[in-house]
């Protein structure tokens, strides 16, 4: 059997789109798996096809309902049990990734037994993108892929570019995102300073920077009740931004997220598909990039055994590269990545 021959690549319930689109950009067919539900809520897994001695790779983002991230638990030690030579994890949004240390009394770091939990069950690999705290990578005890949507965004940049471009980070911890965008893009970049009142409450504070009459792009890994994000948008609407653009990694819009959006000032959101969109996450100035490209190409080189340091901006071998983005991709949201 050809190294070829032995790949398998599976998705669980949670985001099977994407799934389909990773396996159809590497000429294959998602393996057969039965995840099943007891009338008590409990999870079942079960392999329909022979997986023994297969470098298999799972895909599912541990999002929001914890039994998201059980069911990858199960489908990993049901693999396990089928004896598969290799079982690597493709994590598109890693969950729990913003409880990475503790910053407060008497509160776990779930983020570190998130991690536990992938090992214990069987995990050998993990592949991931836009981890929230990079740092997570050494939770694990085993190799972890880490790659980059920026590779996605500057290639869409640099297809539609945007004249007198000013790159913003939303707070400081986005600061070396957004000193990357603005070196590749040759432009100035700008710092919001912000003051966080509680969990998924936080004041924008200052700007570090100048955007009077520059076109903006906001750069961040994730946006999820979207306090944060318009509090930056709307300051730099008053600091005399001109368009306002963003190019967010996850978008988890909860609560009012989607409606606070829509009323901003922001003239485009991009975002990618690394977790399911409901049709209420759906708006008119969203747009969406697959991430399913970049994905299959790691999947193929991890597969081989080849580098995929290729694959980020910052090697000079990567030059010139192959855009992993199509244009069309974001013209439109994509029903087929649609849940529900």
């Amino acid at each position: 059997m050809s190294p070829k021959q032995q790949i398998r690549i599976f998705t669980g319930t949670t985001h099977r789109g994407l799934g389909e689109a990773i396996a159809k950009h590497l000429d294959m067919t998602l393996g057969k798996v039965e995840v099943s539900r007891f009338l008590d809520g409990e999870i079942g897994v079960q392999f329909d096809e022979n997986i023994r001695g297969s470098d298999v790779f799972l895909i599912q983002p541990t999002c929001a309902p914890a039994d998201n991230l059980m069911e990858l638990l199960i489908m990993i030690d049901a693999a396990k049990r089928a004896s598969a030579r290799r079982i690597t994890v493709v994590i598109p949004y890693y969950g729990y990734a913003r409880q990475d240390r503790k910053d407060a009394p008497r509160v776990s770091i779930a983020s570190r037994m998130v991690a536990d939990l992938l090992e214990a069950a069987g995990a050998q690999r993990i592949l991931t993108m836009d981890l929230h705290a990079p740092q997570i990578q050494g939770f694990f005890n085993i190799p972890f892929d880490h790659l980059f949507a920026s590779r996605l965004f500057v290639d869409l940049l640099n297809m539609n570019p945007i004249e007198n471009l000013v790159v913003v980070a939303p707070d400081v911890g986005s600061t070396k995102m957004a000193r990357f965008y603005a070196n590749y893009l040759k432009t100035d970049f700008a710092i919001v300073d912000k003051h966080r009142v509680r969990a998924n409450k936080a004041i924008a504070m200052n700007l570090i920077g100048d955007v009077k009459d520059k076109n903006c792009l906001i750069v961040d890994d994730i946006v999820d009740t979207g306090g944060t994000f318009v509090a930056t948008v709307e300051m730099l609407a008053e600091r005399g931004g001109k368009e306002i653009y963003a190019a967010i990694t996850h978008p988890v819009f909860s609560g009012k997220a989607v409606e606070h959006i829509e009323a901003s000032h922001i003239k485009c959101l991009w975002v990618c598909d690394t977790l399911p969109t409901p049709k209420e996450h759906l708006f008119r100035r969203i747009r969406k990039l697959s991430t399913a490209k970049l994905f299959a190409e790691a999947i193929k080189r991890i597969h081989f055994e080849e580098s995929i340091s290729d694959l980020f901006l910052d090697n000079p071998s990567s030059q010139p590269r192959e855009p992993m983005i199509d244009l069309k991709e974001f013209d439109t949201v994509s029903p087929s990545l649609e849940q529900g």
